[in-house]
């Protein structure tokens, strides 16, 4: 049963799945632009807006907007608080997979 007590400390704000596939998505790249995270996670333009948003503000990633000729251009990258977060995350997910698959 202590299994089940290690979900609750997950971290929330990355446990999420959309703001999960965000994570995984920047922590396999050394960033990513807003197309691209589109196109990656499957979520309008709004939802993914107010996803970078809260992990942004939570120190996870960096937002950096700029233009590519007269278009804007918005990339993404994790921070190491942001990169240190999502191993914290992974790994305690890995050892919750392997007590469960027991």
């Amino acid at each position: 049963m202590d299994e089940f007590k290690e979900i609750t400390s997950f971290d929330r704000l990355i446990h999420e799945p959309s703001r999960l596939a965000i994570m995984a998505v920047l922590y396999a790249s050394a960033g990513a632009d807003f197309k691209y995270l589109l196109n990656a996670t499957g979520l309008t333009k709004g939802n993914l807006s107010a996803h970078l948003r809260k992990l942004e503000e939570a120190g996870y990633l960096k937002i950096e907007k700029s233009f590519k000729g007269n278009y804007p251009h918005t990339t993404a990258a994790l921070t190491k608080d942001g990169r240190k977060a999502f191993e914290a995350y992974r790994k305690q997910y890995l050892a919750l997979a392997k007590q469960l698959g027991k």
